[in-house]
């Protein structure tokens, strides 16, 4: 089991093989990644600052998790293992949705993704890595929302693709999953 070895996928989402990380955002090959959105009771969702030393979108605000469907892992175990790994906290999470974007970062790397969104609730503080993260906070989705239209450059690509065209099934699930 290689974790630097990702899994590329068809325009059908199925996997098609394994390639080095580094290697497939190099080619813009079409890849599976997952992003993990967390919530609490008070209805506030929990963001991260990417750890400066992340080989792309370094120090940029982004949702709590994400990461990448390894070789020999499956979907409904790595999303687990990952969000202990990076945020250091274990809760239930429910698939949201699934949507494809490409874009070409500012660094020459490419963002090709099927993205499988999951949400989750989690009451506390987090135990992050500093390996992954630089910093977290708490935040309401409507100061979120606008902060991501006032300050757009400060948020991972990724991030703001779900706030901007899901935003209506995000917000519903933060608010079934906290209660409100």
């Amino acid at each position: 089991m290689d974790k630097n070895q990702i899994a590329l996928v068809n325009q059908n989402d199925n996997v098609i093989g394994f390639k080095d990380k580094q290697q497939v955002h190099i080619d813009g090959d079409l890849h599976r990644a997952f992003s993990i959105l967390i919530c609490n009771g008070n209805g506030q969702m929990l963001i991260h600052k990417r750890a400066f030393s992340k080989y792309h979108s370094p120090g940029l605000w982004t949702n709590a998790c994400c990461s990448h469907l390894t070789q020999g892992e499956e979907m409904q175990n790595v999303i687990f293992e990952r969000l202990k790994h990076e945020m250091g906290i274990t809760c239930n999470l429910n698939h949201l949705f699934t949507f494809h974007y490409r874009v070409e970062l500012d660094n020459g790397l490419i963002e090709n993704e099927i993205d499988w969104v999951y949400v989750g609730k989690f009451e506390g503080s987090p135990n992050p890595n500093p390996d992954e993260v630089n910093d977290w906070k708490w935040v309401d989705i409507d100061w979120l929302l606008d902060d991501i239209e006032e300050n757009p450059d400060s948020y991972t690509y990724w991030f703001k693709y779900i706030l901007q065209n899901h935003k209506e099934e995000v917000v519903l699930a933060i608010k079934q999953c906290s209660g409100l």
